[in-house]
């Protein structure tokens, strides 16, 4: 992310005087902590952006039947329900990542049940060949959604994080650069904050559901990612040199 560079640096000056009231508050409180000393510092903005791809996807599977009575009806749905159930846990899925709905509904002389299961996948190998199992197995009988990917929480929350951590990283090198520049040594940090965070996430899923029993491998090529910037002001002391030469 290219971004113009912005830094500020504080160097002692001969007499102080009246040029407290010119500096900014945050100066002005470490040079009370500095009895009075000017602080010898250099103030710095870092920013990073960090992308990640889904972590997650939905799969939506559906079987109907319609038989002359209830008792047919409901055994037709539960031999291919109780197959995809079984085929699905093969597959390392765990009953939590897990949910069936079944509707038992009467059209005149017929009853019909419609039954779909929703799926999370965390292992989009293994959602490719559970969705390629049942659809050769079960054909027609079976429907087969789209998958809907999507980040878990702690997917975003670990993409927040690394954002930051890169944009606190990006101001330490500018610190270094300038100081070095200056023929200073960059200390410790005196303050660190963030200042603007921005999360987005493109779009490329959304082709994707206008397609059902779709081949997974295009679906795979275009997986959404999600981006977080940060931004952050880090203000860095210089070392004391007259320390150093004692």
């Amino acid at each position: 992310m290219n971004t113009p560079v912005r830094f500020f640096a504080a160097l002692p000056a001969a007499e102080t005087g009246g040029k407290d009231k010119q500096q900014g508050p945050e100066v002005t409180a470490h040079q009370r902590e500095s009895h009075g000393r000017p602080v010898r510092q250099v103030q710095v903005t870092g920013v990073a952006e960090v992308s990640c791809p889904a972590d997650r996807a939905s799969v939506r599977i559906s079987v109907t039947s319609t038989k002359e009575s209830v008792n047919e009806v409901t055994k037709s749905i539960s031999r291919r329900l109780e197959y995809i159930l079984q085929t699905i846990r093969q597959h390392g899925v765990t009953d939590e990542d897990m949910s069936v709905r079944q509707c038992l509904h009467r059209d005149a002389d017929s009853f019909s049940m419609d039954a779909e299961i929703l799926v999370t996948f965390s292992d989009f190998e293994k959602m490719q060949q559970t969705c390629s199992v049942l659809l050769e197995k079960l054909d027609k009988s079976v429907h087969v959604g789209a998958p809907l990917f999507f980040h878990s929480a702690a997917c975003l929350s670990q993409l927040r994080l690394r954002a930051c951590v890169s944009a606190v990283e990006n101001a330490q090198q500018k610190a270094s650069k300038i100081s070095q520049l200056l023929g200073e040594c960059v200390g410790s940090p005196l303050l660190v904050r963030e200042e603007e965070t921005k999360e987005w996430r493109n779009e490329d899923e959304a082709a994707g559901r206008e397609h059902s029993s779709t081949p997974l491998l295009p679906l795979l090529s275009h997986m959404p990612t999600t981006t977080a910037s940060s931004q952050v002001f880090v203000s860095f002391s210089f070392r004391d040199k007259s320390r150093k030469k004692q």
